[in-house]
């Protein structure tokens, strides 16, 4: 792996692997909670790597034990309502930046994701996780309710199953989250590695501009009522059709032979 940035983070590493960005938090001692500082920071780089054309792929992942343990309690002891709210706004930001970025973020998850760590984990785009992992919303337990986590977690696993993480706080193990769509894969420890490569390899055969197109118009329609999905969807694949990589892949598909995209 190589160095991606010239910004030297704090709390983040940034390397290159192949076609993949990596983004590892780097706070092992807090379990990798997400300090006010942390979330800037993967922001920032989120987009940094984005802008640079060989990036197909992002994977986001955590250094030492565990994923993230969520937000840095110790930051939000004894604190101003308008410090509080920058801090929510901040993640918030980060993981609506997931998103809106044109390539998969896809997160590798072991240890544990509880609280914000959970809820980065169901706002990525893909997940692949350890056997043994733990995922949990536990912040009822201390009078803080995981509202903000429910977002992504309620689209991810459905209201009944959501409701039950959010309202008792008690974790899930890796096989759960597996069965309940909270990620893709969940495979052993050893495994991880191979698993997160196998999707980098298989997004980055694609044509980057058909995968953005993809993903945001995923993300464009999945709210929407069925009527105003086909509706903007039809434009969405109208526009794809026309687009060049498109023609050469319907081209090579009846010619037999490999694309050549051009990315555009």
């Amino acid at each position: 792996m190589t160095s991606l940035s010239d910004t030297e983070y704090r709390n983040l590493r940034v390397t290159r692997d192949g076609s993949a960005a990596r983004l590892v938090l780097n706070r092992p001692e807090k379990r990798n909670a997400l300090s006010v500082e942390l979330m800037d920071e993967v922001t920032e780089a989120l987009r940094d790597v984005s802008a640079q054309r060989a990036t197909r792929a992002i994977v986001m992942e955590g250094a030492g034990p565990a994923f993230s343990a969520g937000h840095d309690l110790s930051e939000m002891i004894d604190r101003e309502k308008e410090f509080l709210g920058h801090l929510f706004d901040r993640c918030t930001v980060m993981m609506e930046t997931i998103h809106e970025l044109p390539q998969p973020v896809i997160a590798k998850v072991h240890g544990i994701a509880t609280a914000a760590g959970c809820q980065l984990v169901a706002a990525c785009d893909l997940a692949v996780a350890a056997e043994g992992t733990r995922f949990a919303t536990p912040g009822v337990k201390i009078g803080l309710f995981c509202s903000t986590p429910m977002v992504p977690v309620s689209r991810a696993v459905g209201r009944k199953r959501a409701l039950q993480m959010l309202l008792t706080g008690e974790p899930i193990d890796a096989a759960t989250a597996l069965e309940w769509g909270l990620v893709n894969r969940v495979v052993p420890r050893e495994e991880l590695e191979p698993a997160v490569i196998g999707f980098v390899e298989a997004i980055a055969r694609s044509s980057s501009h058909t995968v953005a197109i993809g993903k945001h118009a995923f993300y464009s329609q999945i709210d929407r009522a069925e009527d105003e999905a086909y509706e903007h969807c039809q434009v969405v694949m109208t526009e794809n059709a026309l687009a060049l990589d498109a023609q050469e892949g319907m081209t090579a598909f009846l010619e037999k032979r490999d694309p050549v995209w051009r990315h555009e």
